[in-house]
């Protein structure tokens, strides 16, 4: 009953939220930043620790202002997800954009024949990019999801993430659904920077000056179906507006060698990380496993 109160009582609210033009959104924004990063200083210590452990080459100040940068990103990226429930598909192709070479290269994959597997981070806007693949591109989505615990918000983040065309594929159920699938030239995107349930069976290696276990699921199944591997990056180029570049890593995965597939991609989220720090998701307790000995 609780988790259907919560539901229904908000859902007013993030429609209204969904039909907010822009200067008021990101006024909105603005205000949430402060109260997260100024009142409640929410995960202040998550997101400092991560910060230091990642650049301690930066300064105190360098590292303070990555961090009011990034609770900048973190509110702008809650709203922005919000307005999928009502925005047009102009608006969103036009404020997710992609890269021609990176539109080229789904195209041929397409035209081709050939499915692939897309590997990204959480770096940002991950949800505009989804819409956007399904409405510029010619072969279907999926996105490996966790679900919500609340059934409500889960069915409706279903509905949302959908609502383009993208198909949702849970976690647990990746493998049974691509072999379904496989018949069907499709994209599948793996967001491959998510903490592995266990660090066992986890690929360690090290990233973001850290040592840090890596899902082997994308590599697995990868080299299993010998889907060609992209890794697809949202580059924020103003706010409000994305752009998407992709590039081939592993045509042929079935030839890497084992934890080449997962190194790869690892280090091509970790140049993104660089080049623009706030972009990532750094409220994650990326690091709470530690590596076995």
């Amino acid at each position: 009953m609780l988790d259907a109160f919560l539901f229904y009582s908000s859902l007013p609210f993030l429609y209204l939220l969904s039909v907010l033009p822009g200067f008021l959104l990101y006024g909105l924004s603005d205000f949430m930043c402060f109260l997260l990063a100024v009142v409640f200083r929410y995960r202040r210590q998550v997101i400092e620790t991560n910060l230091e452990k990642a650049f301690p080459e930066k300064s105190d100040r360098e590292r303070a202002a990555i961090r009011r940068q990034f609770y900048h990103h973190l509110c702008d990226l809650l709203l922005e997800t919000f307005k999928t429930l009502t925005c047009s598909p102009a608006f969103a192709k036009r404020h997710c954009r992609f890269d021609p070479d990176t539109e080229a290269l789904f195209r041929h994959y397409a035209t081709r024949g050939q499915s692939i597997f897309i590997v990204m981070g959480h770096y940002g806007n991950w949800e505009w990019a989804g819409n956007s693949f399904s409405l510029i591109c010619k072969q279907p989505l999926y996105v490996i999801y966790h679900p919500v615990k609340n059934r409500y918000f889960n069915r409706f983040t279903i509905r949302m993430r959908k609502r383009f065309g993208t198909g949702l594929i849970p976690m647990k159920e990746v493998y049974r659904e691509l072999v379904k699938h496989k018949d069907q030239v499709s994209a599948t995107a793996f967001i491959a920077d998510q903490t592995p349930s266990s660090s066992d069976n986890a690929y360690w290696t090290r990233f973001m000056n850290q040592d840090t276990p890596v899902f082997r699921g994308t590599e697995l199944l990868a080299k299993k179906l010998n889907y060609p591997v992209i890794f697809a990056s949202v580059n924020r180029l103003r706010r409000g507006y994305y752009e998407m570049t992709a590039q081939t890593i592993f045509e042929t995965p079935a030839a890497t060698a084992e934890g080449e597939i997962s190194e790869a991609h690892t280090r091509m989220l970790e140049a993104a990380i660089h080049r623009d720090p706030a972009n990532w998701l750094w409220s994650h307790r990326r690091w709470k496993r530690k590596k076995p000995e």
